[in-house]
């Protein structure tokens, strides 16, 4: 195998026996195989768009197999076995009607025609990241599809919340299209490729956007919410990942059970959301980001259910007590979590997960207070005429963006220690699981204004912008470069990577991130991204501090 798509990947550089996320080899090779069988698929669809014969259910489809390959979410070899059968089955239906069940001519992709057999004999140095040669191409198209499985995940939650977009869906069939070694298409150079990631970034902008509409259409506009992280005296479901459609499910079939629910990650911010506050026994969040999962659902005691990314291997002392659902999938060949499907109606039987929670005992207390969470643009923008105010008597000198992912690396306690070090007249702008790293700090508030605001989940960044570009309309300022704010990013995975195409895509320079730079950047488009954004790498906390806030 050969990954790096994600910060943790092994001595930066790539991860070749098995991945440092869990993934097995044999999983990440089956990865490999239906990302390539991903390419034909789209191929064949986009010359069946031009005759009026593609599937309409491609989008779909493909941002399910896509958000299915990001690190943490799927380690089971069956599922990718099936999803690679099934995306051979869709192409050739597509393939078949293009060219009336006639071959499709010498000149088509190998991805295009290959059988499914076939390709279950590629190894990953013939269709995977090392199988393009030329460094530079390898690192934009590789990037291209990190920024693509960024757009799948956020689209798979909209989509569940019935709201989809065909531009989105036309451009993830182009952009993989692009990324077809022997494509007879006219492939981009390397020019055209910056300008597809660019466009990526556009995109990331507008599937946010188009999410957070789904969420706030649905569930209303987060508040500002002080959650309790103790624990009561009853049994207890902790619901971990992204998909609040999954809670609301979960929170009506456990309504006068006697079951309490929790919430655990990125699923904290779902309690600042007005819809889930009617229910009482959501009663707060338990423990912290997901890289201490291990011990945090060990201690829970009751049923763990895991909506989306960021699962790690489970212990065997829990593995009775995890479900999946959605994309996630467990299975080291000889245990495997329990799987809750969607039935047709996209609806879904928690009954397995309540009965079982009945006989566990309440969650041990691992520790008690609150933390605040609910600051997404609506409620950030509702007091602006406060925050100005603040700016210009100068009790606020600068915003610093602390969004992104956390992890496991000891690195990454430069954020708390840099948040720790920040002057008093600074205010803390995240989202994501990073956030975990400061936001139980007690770093006091600024004329009531906290001085940790948390927007919510990764998708979430997205308030950031509403909030930025807001502010410079208030400072007439002529971009958000122009604003007292400063980018002081951390990083995991592929929807980070979408986040941070999405920033770029607006302009925004000097962004720092850590708390590596990305193993897929080669030395010459990590120059241009220098050269054009000023994108560069934390290195330590009093270093920065100089640089970003004391300038």
């Amino acid at each position: 195998m050969f990954c790096y798509q994600c910060e943790e990947t092994m001595n930066g550089t790539g991860c070749t026996m098995n991945g440092m996320c869990g993934k097995k080899g044999d999983v990440a090779v089956l990865q490999d195989r239906l990302i390539y069988a991903l390419k034909g698929y789209a191929f064949c669809n986009s010359r069946g768009r031009t005759k009026d014969c593609n599937d309409s259910d491609f989008g779909p489809f493909v941002m399910e197999a896509l958000f299915s390959t990001l690190t943490n979410v799927n380690f089971d070899a069956a599922y990718f076995e099936q999803m690679i059968q099934e995306t051979i089955k869709r192409r050739d239906v597509v393939r078949n009607a293009v060219h009336n069940g006639a071959p499709p001519g010498p000149h088509a992709p190998n991805a295009a025609v290959i059988t499914y057999e076939e390709l279950m004999t590629k190894t990953a140095e013939e269709i995977g990241i090392l199988s393009i040669e030329n460094v530079d191409v390898r690192s934009l198209r590789e990037t291209l599809i990190y920024g693509l499985k960024g757009i799948s995940a956020y689209g798979i939650h909209a989509l569940i919340l019935n709201s989809e977009s065909d531009e989105i869906y036309q451009f993830i069939e182009k952009a993989l299209v692009s990324t077809i070694e022997d494509s007879p298409l006219e492939k981009p150079n390397v020019d055209q490729m910056v300008a597809l990631l660019m466009e990526c970034g556009s995109i990331g902008v507008k599937i946010m956007s188009m999410l957070d509409t789904a969420n706030t259409g649905t569930y209303g506009s987060p508040v500002p919410t002080a959650v309790s992280t103790g624990v009561g005296q009853k049994p207890g479901i902790l619901i971990s990942g992204h998909d609040l459609k999954d809670l609301e499910m979960l929170l009506e079939q456990t309504k006068g059970t006697g079951v309490d629910i929790y919430t655990h990650g990125e699923m904290l911010p779902a309690n600042a959301y007005p819809f889930f506050q009617k229910y009482d026994h959501l009663v707060g969040n338990y423990g912290n980001a997901w890289w201490q999962q291990k011990s945090e659902f060990e201690s829970f005691n009751g049923p763990i259910l895991m909506t989306t990314n960021c699962l790690v291997p489970p212990k065997d002392t829990y593995i009775d007590r995890l479900f999946t659902t959605n994309m996630v999938g467990w299975s080291d060949g000889t245990v495997s979590a329990k799987h809750i499907p969607a039935n047709s109606d996209g609806s879904k039987d928690f009954s397995e997960i309540i009965a079982l929670a009945k006989t566990c005992a309440a969650p041990k207390e691992i520790e008690n207070g609150t933390v605040m969470t609910g600051f997404a643009h609506d409620a950030v923008l509702s007091v602006a005429d406060k925050v100005v105010s603040a700016v210009q008597s100068g009790d606020i000198q600068k915003f610093v963006v602390m969004a992104g992912c956390d992890g496991r690396r000891k690195e990454r306690e430069y954020y708390s220690d840099f948040a720790e070090a920040l002057p008093d007249n600074t205010i803390i702008l995240t989202a994501g699981c990073a956030k975990y790293r400061y936001n139980k700090l007690d770093l006091g508030d600024i004329g009531g204004i906290p001085r940790v605001l948390d927007a919510g989940q990764c998708n979430d960044c997205y308030s950031l912008v509403v909030i930025a570009l807001k502010l410079a309309e208030v400072f007439g300022a002529e971009s958000v470069n122009d604003l007292p704010l400063v980018f002081n990013i951390a990083w995991y995975e592929q929807k980070a990577t979408l986040v941070f195409l999405a920033l770029l895509s607006l302009g925004v320079k000097n962004i720092v991130i850590g708390p590596t730079l990305p193993a897929c950047l080669s030395p010459t488009v990590l120059d241009v991204l220098v050269q054009t954004f000023n994108v560069s790498k934390n290195t330590d906390v009093e270093s920065d501090m100089k640089r970003l806030i004391t300038l």
